[in-house]
């Protein structure tokens, strides 16, 4: 793979015609190390968010040997790139084909679950093995979430008791997890969460082995600045101390966008500018999704081979590549005022569910991957006065494009 400084020095090497996928991958193992220095537990990644080979060795290498998965595919791909990773299978609902291949084939011993079918689906697969870690999931409130979960997965606190019961009977090692959210921007979601966590120990009397608070972080948008990481973690230690569990009783965190949005921002050109309206040859069934329905406002910075100045900004919205008018990214993007055809956008943060959502409709796809040297457009992790500086970067004037 190619490496380049700069989204800059890749359009003056290569004028790419096709979307391209610019990877950081120092981006990914920074957020990492931040986990692992900060949260008061283990940290497993969820894979869903980003599977690339080149995030997933950097997730490896800062350090992180647990990893969420939800399918057979994820399994497959962990397993055979990490022989000392620990798989543990997140998704709720599972096949019991796929269950017991994961217990028998690669080893898998640690399943979540939020339902007495799935408890016995978990049983008569695994061969009603003895050496399980079974994590209950507890549905909770997801007011403060970008994107709520809580409808489709988790047991309500009505009849979370009954099950957790149940589950301690059968489970060598007994938890109980629960999802806060994507994209959560209020700390207090999770000492929300854990309270009830607390409640659930002192109903049934049941000590647990594991607490897993999921994922949910954020990560930094334009317009969705959440609080620092700082704030999350405190509440979470502050939660953490008044359950009543065991000296040995581990917490986890799933974390993923947080982890990974950072490491990836994808290169586009301009086919075609209709008044405030660039059409451009990605979009939301490639991969910006995000910016579609859930209306996330990515940075944007126009690239040009060579540098030019520009006083003034205006917002701009997207059209992507496919015929479907549902292809198309409201924004507002801040750019240059005489953005045209044949300008690229390099646009940022998205290494969260980029390329891990992408499809072929239409027929537009594109694989096309590089290496960048340099920092992300917006950073949760760099010094304070770094984040402001990239937060309030849209209303700069005048700027260099492509700087």
């Amino acid at each position: 793979m190619e490496t380049f400084s700069s989204a800059r020095s890749l359009v003056r090497a290569l004028a790419p015609q096709v979307p391209v996928t610019c990877l950081r991958p120092a981006a990914a193992t920074r957020a990492c190390q931040y986990f692992l220095d900060n949260f008061p537990g283990n940290t497993l990644y969820a894979v869903k968010t980003n599977p690339d080979p080149e995030i997933l060795d950097a997730v490896y290498n800062a350090g992180i040997r647990r990893f969420d998965v939800a399918s057979p595919s994820e399994i497959e791909l962990v397993s055979a790139r990490y022989a000392d990773a620990e798989v543990c299978f997140m998704h709720p609902i599972k096949n019991r084909r796929v269950i017991a291949q994961a217990y028998h084939q690669y080893g898998v011993r640690t399943f979540a679950l939020d339902s007495h079918e799935e408890l016995q689906k978990i049983r008569d697969a695994t061969g009603n093995a003895e050496d399980l870690t079974l994590l209950v999931r507890l549905a909770v409130p997801n007011h403060h979430a970008a994107f709520t979960l809580s409808h489709k997965f988790g047991i309500s606190r009505e009849d979370a008791p009954a099950l957790l019961s149940a589950t301690r009977q059968v489970a060598a090692r007994l938890g109980v997890c629960f999802h806060v959210g994507s994209q959560c921007l209020q700390p207090s979601a999770y000492g929300t969460a854990l309270r009830l966590v607390r409640d659930l120990i002192h109903r049934t009397g049941i000590l647990l082995d594991v607490v897993d608070i999921g994922g949910g972080f954020p990560s930094i948008y334009p317009g969705m600045t959440s609080p620092p990481l700082a704030a999350y973690m405190s509440e979470i230690r502050s939660a953490l101390d008044i359950l009543p569990t065991m000296e040995n009783c581990e917490t986890w965190c799933e974390p993923g966008r947080a982890l990974v949005a950072e490491a990836a921002s994808t290169l586009v050109r301009v086919d075609m500018r209709k008044d405030d309206c660039l059409y451009i040859n990605d979009g939301t069934y490639g991969s910006l999704f995000d910016a579609g329905s859930p209306g996330f406002r990515y940075p944007v910075a126009c690239i040009r081979a060579e540098e030019s100045t520009v006083f003034g900004l205006q917002p701009f919205s997207f059209y992507g590549p496919t015929c479907d008018s549902l292809d198309y990214m409201k924004g507002p993007f801040m750019l240059p005022a005489d953005m045209h055809e044949g300008d690229y956008i390099e646009i940022g943060l998205t290494g969260a569910y980029g390329a891990a959502l992408q499809t072929r409709f239409n027929g537009f796809y594109s694989d096309a991957k590089v290496l960048l040297d340099d920092e992300p457009m917006m950073t949760l992790y760099g010094p304070e006065s770094e984040q402001q500086i990239f937060a309030e970067m849209e209303n700069v004037t005048p700027i260099e494009v492509g700087a």
